[in-house]
């Protein structure tokens, strides 16, 4: 047999695929696909996406939140003015100191965790990260194996 260029090989087979019949679909395909878009067809536009809602309820939508965007934001104005600092001491204060001593709390926590981190040797450090690897790996593997072992021959 004669050696053929890679032009030639691709030209010999575009052409023995060419020759060969088309594959017919399945009988129960085109009814399926009706059906599938018959259910398609009834679904109202409020429960698809954004893209098929009605162009002046597009607009009307967008309307509706700049103007209660608008309306909050105007709304909130004469509250502000109207706020007395030690009122709202009075009121919130409780409540703020709970959660400033939640904020120190926090901080000393942080700041003690920093500094039993900085005790640990580095290389432990990155041995602890090389065994988390390990476990995530052989996790994997086991993951696969399964697979392979029960749903791969079905």
């Amino acid at each position: 047999m004669e050696r053929l260029t890679p032009e030639q090989l691709e030209q010999l087979v575009h052409t023995a695929l060419r020759s060969l019949p088309d594959r017919r679909a399945p009988a129960s395909l085109e009814t399926r696909v009706l059906a599938a878009l018959e259910r398609q067809a009834v679904i109202p536009w409020w429960h698809r996406s954004w893209n098929h809602w009605p162009q002046s309820v597009r607009v009307l939508f967008v309307a509706v939140c700049v103007g209660a965007a608008a309306v909050l934001m105007f709304a909130g104005l004469p509250v502000q003015a109207g706020l007395d600092s030690a009122q709202v001491q009075h009121t919130f204060g409780p409540a703020l100191a709970l959660v400033d001593s939640l904020v120190a709390a926090g901080r000393w926590l942080a700041d003690l965790v920093d500094l039993l981190v900085r005790q640990i040797p580095a290389w432990w450090l990155y041995g602890a990260a090389a065994f988390v690897a390990g476990l995530y790996a052989m996790l994997f593997g086991l993951g696969a194996a399964a697979y392979r072992t029960f749903w791969s021959h079905r």
